[in-house]
């Protein structure tokens, strides 16, 4: 039989091989992604349209269409979960109720993206007949952002002490006014860092939009809610249908790099976010 601390001393090898294999595969592919992506980004690359279905040129129209789906969805998403958590909040007060709202925002969130786009396509390309447009890839990937920002603000509001209800009701405040004078305020890194999140996994989807928001190739600047966009991934699958061309292949790496970059960008702003906002939020 092993002793105690021959067990305890096993455990913790196995955590730690455990801990270095994530890192380790974490680390090897964005090392892939950087060292291959640097090579194909430049100013040029960044900032001018595709060309040949994307084999040449460079990645500006799926940058602005990705960073426009992403805004839409953080913008609709936002008062949504702002109002759903505030009702959970402050105006929800069976037990059974809140449970079954925490479970179905659960439920939302462990959805597969393709199922958001089969729905989209269903609802609004074949019912409504909205066409391509990215107004509606905008507010699929509101939908999906819409647990994420939900579950912060609720965590962020469930933290708050219940003193501060009871002082706020004894001076007169009505429910109304507790929540946008102290609970709203008091919980607004938890909503910040849920949205920020909630958009940097929109902005690397793919399966929601392909088929109700986006164009593999054509896609300029649109004029009216109606018409597709071109974005990253959409435009990194193209590309990676073409991987026996080397010129579509490197083109498929730098949009691969800069697509990390935007989502690292809106990981690192949560985080900055969170900081900033915590501080105020325990005044």
């Amino acid at each position: 039989m092993f002793s105690r601390a021959a067990k305890e001393h096993v455990f913790a090898a196995a955590t730690r091989i455990a801990l270095f294999i994530s890192i380790g595969i974490l680390a090897f592919l964005l090392g892939a992604i950087i060292l291959r992506g640097l090579s194909a980004l430049s100013l040029d690359f960044l900032f001018t349209p595709s060309r040949s279905f994307g084999s040449s040129g460079g990645i500006a129209y799926q940058i602005l269409g990705s960073l426009l789906t992403a805004i839409t969805a953080g913008l609709i998403a936002t008062p949504v979960a702002l109002g759903a958590s505030v009702y959970r909040s402050e105006y929800m007060t069976s037990q059974r109720a809140r449970r079954i709202f925490d479970l179905m925002l659960y439920g939302l969130n462990g959805v597969p993206s393709i199922i958001f786009g089969l729905f989209g396509l269903i609802l609004f390309v074949n019912i409504i007949g909205t066409g391509l447009s990215w107004f509606v890839g905008g507010i699929i990937l509101a939908v999906m952002m819409l647990p994420t920002a939900t579950l912060a603000t609720v965590n962020a509001m469930r933290g708050i002490e219940k003193n501060y209800r009871e002082n706020a009701l004894a001076l007169g405040l009505t429910r109304e006014q507790t929540a946008l004078r102290i609970i709203i305020p008091q919980s607004l890194h938890g909503l910040v860092t849920g949205v920020l999140i909630g958009l940097a996994r929109a902005i690397g989807e793919t399966a929601p939009i392909m088929f109700i928001a986006t164009a593999f190739s054509g896609a300029t600047v649109p004029t009216s809610l109606h018409e597709p966009v071109a974005t990253l991934p959409t435009h990194i699958l193209a590309l990676a249908q073409q991987a026996a061309d080397p010129a579509a292949l490197k083109n498929a790496w730098g949009a691969s790099f800069t697509l990390i970059a935007l989502v690292a960008l809106f990981s690192l702003a949560a985080f900055f976010a969170r900081a900033r906002l915590s501080p105020y939020s325990r005044r």
